[in-house]
């Protein structure tokens, strides 16, 4: 009796997921069919922060170099006291740049007290676009991994223009290469469309707000209005708190593309753990009760099914055997994105206990003073104590 209980309540999660949380499994909002150009093309400067980004920042520079937006465009380049050669690595990539086009190359001044460090370069890659005499009206918030296709701002501009956007944000297509990444890469993205289905995220009368911190394309007034980068100072989840912000000033937008991409590499199961534990907990607010209720949570929606098929009995186990078929189905449609085997989708329960474990993990290391660590920072809670 009491696994038909757990059977039929997983079947209504499910149930629930596949038909009434926004289709969020079809992957279907995403950067095509773009619309008719403006008749004006806006001026945009896109801001990156970068620490200790050698490996990619080329590439991404490079990229930002290439592109073939019509309008007056810049790039701004905070180092965020990186020690390798992120600075000069940029500056040579920043050559292939048209010469009708800047570069400002900052560095970034002592991290200050309540701030992020990203949030904090970002703020000072802000302050020094609002001083130049281009005066963008769009900012491009970007990463110093992301590399971007040469038609990728002239559509995010044109998407932004058209339908009045204040933010725009394209979920970069991450790198998934290695056993690491194909087992977890497209369940971290299934996993956020779960949490924020994009079809509510783009909706307007609906309060879910989330964006991709790789690329956000921001309306300058409106991130004013917003209150600014100084609004989500001290949040680790930053692009998720800064939607939230920009929502309650208009319209935003977040897909899928193919035409952004992360090259950062993650080749083993520890570097893909320590990406996803770094803001797991902070996710959950670093709150214990709703720690244990994700938990139990994420353990009726991904393990029972399982359990049931092969260790269930009746109905229960045919259940069990029918939601755990429904699970798989519904992953494929992101299998087909990121291009790997359909034989992940039966995968996924463990997958999902591993997610769990991270979580657990990220909790733990914050409670021992250890949470969000990034390049030698921690930054979990700075709002409460300067690391």
């Amino acid at each position: 009796m009491f696994n038909d209980v757990i059977a039929a309540a997983a079947l209504g999660i499910w149930l629930y997921l596949l038909a009434a949380r926004g289709g969020f499994w079809l992957c279907r909002e995403r950067d095509e069919n773009i619309p008719d150009p403006p008749a004006r093309w806006p001026s945009v400067a896109a801001v990156i922060p970068a620490r200790n980004e050698a490996e990619c920042i080329t590439d991404s520079i490079g990229s930002l170099a290439r592109q073939d937006y019509p309008g007056a465009f810049a790039v701004i380049l905070v180092d965020d006291d990186s020690d390798d050669d992120t600075a000069v690595a940029a500056q040579q990539a920043a050559a292939d740049l048209a010469a009708d086009r800047q570069f400002i190359l900052i560095r970034s001044r002592d991290l200050a007290a309540g701030w992020t460090g990203k949030l904090w370069a970002l703020k000072q890659g802000v302050d020094a676009a609002e001083e130049m005499q281009l005066h963008p009206d769009y900012l491009l918030l970007t990463d110093a991994d992301i590399v971007h296709a040469p038609d990728s701002v002239r559509a995010v501009v044109t998407r932004a223009e058209t339908e009045r956007y204040v933010l725009t944000s394209l979920m970069a297509k991450l790198r998934c290469e290695s056993f690491a990444e194909r087992s977890h890469v497209p369940a971290f993205v299934f996993f956020f469309q779960m949490l924020f289905p994009f079809a509510w995220v783009n909706a307007s009368n609906r309060a879910t707000a989330a964006a991709a911190g790789g690329c956000m394309l921001v309306r300058s007034e409106a991130l004013r209005r917003a209150g600014g980068i100084e609004r989500v100072r001290g949040a680790l989840i930053d692009d998720c708190s800064l939607a939230e912000n920009m929502k309650t000033v208009g319209p935003i937008w977040l897909g899928l593309t193919e035409r952004v991409r992360s090259i950062r590499r993650y080749d083993t199961l520890s570097s893909v753990k320590r990406m996803i534990s770094r803001s797991a907990y902070a996710q959950l607010r670093y709150s214990p009760m709703l720690l244990a209720g994700m938990m139990a949570g994420m353990a009726l929606t991904f393990l029972a099914s399982p359990l049931l098929a092969v260790f269930g009995d009746g109905p229960a186990r045919l259940l069990g055997a029918l939601i755990w078929a429904l699970m798989a189905l519904a992953f494929q449609p992101m299998l087909r994105f990121y291009r790997v085997s359909p034989w992940w989708g039966p995968v996924l329960p463990a997958i999902a206990m591993a997610y769990m474990v991270y979580t657990f993990e990220s909790a733990y290391r914050y409670a021992r003073g250890q949470g969000g660590g990034w390049k030698g920072r921690i930054q979990a809670n700075v709002s409460c104590q300067r690391r």
